[in-house]
């Protein structure tokens, strides 16, 4: 039998603690505890809550999870209450139903859209006429003028881009009954040639309200009376009518070199016509801001005339006096002027 006997200073325990917990262990297995060592506490138990507040926690843990189901099924409850009193809203139609919709509402004999599909239409044959004129014969661009004219029957009947409806009723009568009409008067020729020259700097508004006025002061443009006023005169004129001296003076001297060149031509008219042939030009514009100031034949005929000893006859003067005289005819051919003066049925 084994004699067991207790060593000093160690007691002998039948039941150990193991982490608190009772444990029976045999004899040979007792646990020697050293009075003089603190007992290393375990892991387990550093990390553990006081058993105060695990006690408490449990309660705590189980008194929250009813409080969350509770808001849950508040909420759940809520949202039902909510679905059942708001009002269904309609979908929201797509964008090309309602663009389909539009026009169908739209499109309608007279209206805006019938109007526009018929400018649109005048653009294409406009269009097409532009391209299918080159190469081609003037009466092939008749019949295909005609085709547009008819298109644009239904329209009110235009004119120039530079007429509005604010424009002054007389600059409109001139444009409607001189302006771009062949001119063939010498008389009419000096007067247009001196207007033109008198519009630099202002518009011809204004300039046609002071057209009785300059043909009372230079004698209704008979070149031969003009050629001999004196130096008197031309101060008396100036003064009366407001001129500028120096025009006053220009003028004058330019119907001196009138009567110079109907010694050599025998009229005006045809030394001015020569230039074009006898016959207008018509470039046919179909926008008013392609109108040019100045071009290579009214370059031409102002070197010219500089030559001859003419004053304030530039090149752009010159293309003026040669839209006012008809030697060109810039009225656009939307303009209902333009076959007037190109036909010579004024």
């Amino acid at each position: 039998m084994c004699n067991y006997k207790t060593k000093s200073g160690q007691t002998a325990a039948p039941v150990a603690q193991i982490d608190g917990r009772a444990v029976l262990q045999p004899a040979g297995n007792r646990v020697v505890v050293d009075s003089t060592r603190p007992v290393k506490k375990s892991l387990t138990k550093s990390l553990s809550l006081p058993s105060s507040f695990s006690n408490s926690t449990t309660t705590t843990t189980s008194s929250i999870f009813d409080l969350a189901m509770g808001v849950l099924t508040h909420t759940s409850e809520t949202n039902v209450t909510n679905q059942r009193c708001v009002p269904a809203i309609p979908p929201k139609p797509s964008r090309s139903k309602k663009v389909r919709e539009q026009a169908v509402s739209i499109d309608v004999a007279g209206s805006i859209a019938a109007a526009q599909r018929v400018q649109a239409a005048s653009v294409q044959a406009q269009r097409k006429m532009k391209i299918a004129h080159y190469g081609r014969t003037k009466s092939m661009v008749e019949r295909k003028t005609n085709t547009l004219l008819v298109l644009d029957s239904s329209c009110e009947e235009k004119r120039c881009s530079f007429i509005t409806p604010y424009s002054d009723p007389l600059y409109v009568a001139y444009h409607d009954e001189e302006w771009g009409v062949p001119a063939h008067d010498d008389k009419l020729l000096f007067e247009l040639l001196v207007l033109s020259g008198a519009q630099v700097g202002s518009d011809w508004t204004s300039i046609l309200k002071k057209r009785e006025d300059f043909r009372e002061a230079f004698a209704g443009f008979d070149a031969e009376i003009v050629a001999k006023f004196t130096e008197k005169q031309m101060t008396l004129i100036s003064t009366e009518y407001n001129l500028d001296p120096a025009k006053v003076r220009g003028i004058v001297d330019n119907a001196n070199r009138i009567l110079e060149v109907k010694r050599d031509f025998s009229t005006f008219d045809k030394y001015l016509w020569g230039f074009v042939n006898h016959k207008p030009l018509t470039p046919n514009y179909k926008i008013g801001r392609k109108i040019p100031v100045k071009t290579s034949k009214s370059e031409s005929i102002s070197k010219d005339l500089v030559r001859r000893g003419f004053r304030f006859v530039g090149p752009t003067v010159i293309h003026s006096f040669m839209q006012a005289a008809g030697l060109t005819n810039d009225h656009l051919v939307s303009c209902l002027r333009h076959e007037c003066c190109s036909s010579g049925s004024f």
